[in-house]
């Protein structure tokens, strides 16, 4: 879907005190940037901000960053955050937001960055095979998270050859997938806050995919060095 240009919403953005204009520059030093030092979580591709606003404000003990390639959708998030906040009379401390190509993640993290979980929600599936690699659930994008992940990665689609094709992706990147549902919505006790576009698909009658996955500590480390020597290589 097309993203028509606003304006505005840069200005906005920059005037947010919880939006970083410069990701790169914290790199190795995320912590640094919340009052508090707590678990960090990423979420990949934020959107418009459905899930993060429910997520982050429901959870003050844990610091969250919030990352889309768009200040078009940016924005969007960005005010859905600040009512969420404004709801629970909370100031909105333990959340970030920065635009970036999450396919150069290691440009804004490095090792000393750890992570507790990882969110990617109905990321775009790239149907085509030349586009696969863009996926964000790819090996070589995989293999970047693990460098600097503690906990597990929390993954939703409602593409089934996207889950099907991404399930011998983490196991190529070295992880190991715990807990997996190919009709998440029959399972109450998987089910957490829901993205605008869970919502819709739901109401069209489509299953939604859930997995959750955590570094394998059996991996070939010899493997994982040469798919990240791959994975900063290819462009």
């Amino acid at each position: 879907m097309r993203i028509r240009c606003k304006p505005w919403a840069k200005p906005e953005l920059e005037a947010c005190s919880f939006y970083i204009s410069d990701p790169k520059s914290h790199k190795g030093h995320w912590q640094e940037v919340f009052p508090a030092q707590q678990p960090l979580r990423l979420e990949l591709g934020c959107g418009k901000g459905g899930f993060i606003a429910q997520e982050a404000a429901a959870h003050p003990e844990y610091n969250y960053i919030a990352i889309d390639i768009k200040n078009e959708m940016l924005v969007l998030a960005k005010r859905k955050l600040e009512a969420a906040y404004a709801k629970q009379e909370l100031p909105p401390q333990n959340i970030r937001l920065f635009i970036d190509n999450i396919m150069y993640l290691r440009e804004c993290f490095d090792e000393a960055d750890r992570v507790d979980r990882i969110y990617i929600n109905f990321c775009n599936p790239w149907p085509r095979s030349k586009h696969k690699k863009r996926r964000l659930t790819h090996p070589r994008q995989l293999v970047q998270y693990r460098r600097i992940l503690d906990g597990q990665i929390w993954f939703k689609t409602d593409d089934d050859q996207l889950f099907e094709e991404s399930i011998p992706y983490f196991e190529e990147a070295g992880f190991r997938i715990c807990t997996i549902s190919r009709d998440l919505h029959r399972n109450a006790q998987l089910r957490y806050f829901e993205t605008e576009h869970e919502q819709m698909f739901d109401a069209m009658g489509k299953t939604i995919k859930f997995l959750i996955a955590e570094p394998d500590r059996h991996a070939s480390e010899a493997h994982l060095s040469e798919l990240l020597k791959y994975s900063e290589r290819k462009q």
